[in-house]
């Protein structure tokens, strides 16, 4: 199994819920005050002889209006056109505005041999929802437009992918575990984003349920310590990959060679 990083940028987020680039080299946090401040990058993972694709990153495009997402997937050596499953955790924006492309006004499908695959629960959740985070021109846009795969509870999409609803960020997110045989891929989503919050046993405050998740980032920690799982970190600004281990009751995680 091969996983390769999308980073997509990072970006100063305030009460507003915009998403707006941020340059650590050029740009003074100072000037965005009650910002927080995060990374996005989705993740392609090639198994055995299929593409896919594992959350979409915020959708935004280059200066010449390709997106960002496709240019990432052929730098790394693949054509985008050939993403077979989307595999949704949940559908916040900064995870769910790639799943399209707007290109020059008119929206397109950024993977439209693909099916996306997303709970039923967080689908019908992200048309009812009033939070600025969800965007339901995209929603509309795919239910008459893509091949949509709605999954529920916990269980297997097929013999290598497994999937757990965790709720805890949104009620109805969830996770994914890949097992080839050789290799185990775990991709948290935001109920494990980045390395720090489960060393530092976080709750944050933008969770849906901020205990619970911090006691299922412990659990998955504890998992992936004894299983040898390769952890995507979806929000990881020191460690976008890595293994993580347990010792005297702290865990810490190193990058993947």
């Amino acid at each position: 199994m091969q996983v390769f990083t999308l980073f997509e940028g990072s970006y100063s987020v305030d009460a507003t819920k915009k998403f707006i680039p941020f340059n650590r080299d050029t740009d003074n946090p100072k000037d965005r005050p009650a910002s927080l401040f995060i990374h996005v990058q989705p993740f392609l993972i090639k198994l055995k002889n299929q593409l896919i694709l594992i959350d979409t990153g915020l959708g935004y495009s280059d200066a010449n209006g390709e997106l960002i997402l496709h240019n990432n997937i052929r730098n790394a050596g693949f054509d985008p056109e050939d993403v077979k499953l989307v595999l949704m955790s949940h559908l916040h924006f900064d995870h769910s505005g790639g799943m399209v492309h707007d290109r020059n006004g008119k929206m397109e499908l950024s993977f439209p041999h693909a099916t996306y695959v997303i709970q039923q629960g967080e689908w019908e959740s992200a048309f009812t929802n009033p939070s600025s985070s969800y965007k339901t021109e995209i929603f509309d846009f795919l239910q008459r437009n893509a091949q949509l795969q709605f999954i529920e509870g916990s269980g297997k999409l097929t013999e290598e992918i497994s999937f757990e609803l965790t709720g805890a960020h949104t009620p109805f997110h969830q996770v994914f575990l890949l097992d080839d045989g050789t290799d185990k891929v775990f991709f948290g989503g935001d109920v494990l984003p980045e390395p720090e919050e489960l060393i530092k046993k976080f709750i944050a405050k933008y969770d849906f349920d901020g205990r619970k998740a911090m006691e299922l980032r412990n659990e998955f920690g504890i998992k992936a310590a004894q299983e040898n799982w390769n952890c995507l970190f979806y929000h990881g600004k020191s460690i976008t990959t890595g293994y993580v281990t347990l010792s005297d009751g702290q865990f810490k995680i190193a990058a993947k060679a």
